[in-house]
C-alpha cells in the first residue's frame, strides 16, 4: 500500500482511539475546536513568515490532526465523514480546472482565476463576493475581495491607474482631517484598501509584509530597551530625541 495512505489511515485510527478513549477528545464539538483551529491556522502561518521549515512540518500536522477531527465529529452526527469530504473536493477540483480535466486553454494563472470565479458563478452563486467569510480579518478579507473582482475584470489597467487612485485616496484622507470631519476613519479606509490594491500590482503579499514590519519593529523595540537598560537608563523616563538615538544605535547593530 502506498505510504501516504498508510500514514493517513494511522491518523483516522488514532482519531478513532482518542475519541472514544480520551476524556478531553471526547467533549470536543465543532464549536469548541473553532478558536483551537484558528490558532493552529496563525501557527502555522507563523512557521511560513519565519521560514521556520523544521516546525512548518509539525504545524500542518497539528491542522490535520483538526481537519480529521472535523470529519469524525460530523460522521458521529451523520452529516459528513471523511470519505464525503475527499470526494467532494475532489469533485470540485476537478469541475474548476477544465484546463486540467477537460479541453479547456488557458494562457496563464490569471485565467485560471478568471474561469474559476465564472465556474462559481454557473454553480449558483448569488455574487462574486460570497465565497469572502465574514470573519477574515480585514486586511485578508480586502485582499480576497479585490482577488474577486478581478476574476470578473474588474481591475485596472495599469499600474500607473492604482497609484492615481492612492494619491486620490491620501488627498482625500488629508482633507478630511484638516477639516476635523466625522469622515476620517472611512477615508483612512479608503487609502488602505487602495494600498492593498498597489500590493496586489506589486506581486506582494500585504499580510505578509505587515507581518514581516511588526517583527522587525519588535525585534529593533527590544533591543532598543535592552540597550538602555545596559546603559543603566529608564525608558519611561527618557526624551523622545534620546529613545530615537537608542532606536538608530539598534538598527544599526542589526544591519551589521
Amino acid at each position: 500500500m502506498d505510504s501516504r495512505l498508510i500514514a493517513f489511515e494511522r491518523l483516522l485510527n488514532i482519531m478513532d482511539d482518542l475519541r472514544e478513549k480520551c476524556p478531553w477528545d471526547k467533549k470536543q464539538t465543532f464549536e469548541t475546536l473553532r478558536q483551537l483551529t484558528i490558532e493552529e491556522t496563525y501557527e502555522l502561518g507563523d512557521a511560513i513568515i519565519k521560514n521556520d521549515l523544521k516546525s512548518l512540518s509539525g504545524e500542518i500536522g497539528d491542522l490535520f490532526l483538526h481537519l480529521v477531527f472535523y470529519c469524525k465529529i460530523g460522521s458521529e452526527k451523520k452529516v459528513f465523514d471523511v470519505t464525503s469530504v475527499l470526494n467532494e473536493i475532489c469533485e470540485k477540483l476537478i469541475h474548476r480546472h477544465p484546463h486540467v480535466y477537460g479541453d479547456v486553454e488557458v494562457v496563464n494563472e490569471e485565467e485560471v482565476k478568471a474561469n474559476w470565479e465564472k465556474l462559481k458563478l454557473k454553480e449558483g452563486k448569488s455574487s462574486v463576493l460570497e465565497g469572502v467569510p465574514n470573519s477574515l480579518p480585514s486586511l485578508v478579507k480586502a485582499i480576497r475581495i479585490q482577488e474577486k473582482a478581478k476574476g470578473i475584470g474588474f481591475e485596472w489597467d495599469e499600474l500607473k491607474d492604482v497609484w492615481g487612485k492612492v494619491y486620490e485616496e491620501l488627498d482625500e484622507l488629508k482633507e478630511e482631517v484638516n477639516k476635523k470631519s466625522d469622515k476620517i476613519s472611512e477615508e483612512y479606509g479608503d487609502l488602505l484598501f487602495s494600498l492593498i490594491n498597489l500590493s496586489r500590482y506589486l506581486d506582494i503579499e500585504a499580510e505578509n509584509s505587515l507581518e514581516k514590519t511588526n517583527q522587525k519593529f519588535i525585534k529593533r523595540f527590544q533591543l532598543m530597551e535592552n540597550l538602555i537598560k545596559k546603559d543603566g537608563e529608564e525608558i519611561n523616563n527618557m526624551s523622545l530625541e534620546n529613545l530615537d538615538k537608542y532606536w538608530d544605535k539598534a538598527k544599526l547593530i542589526l544591519l551589521k
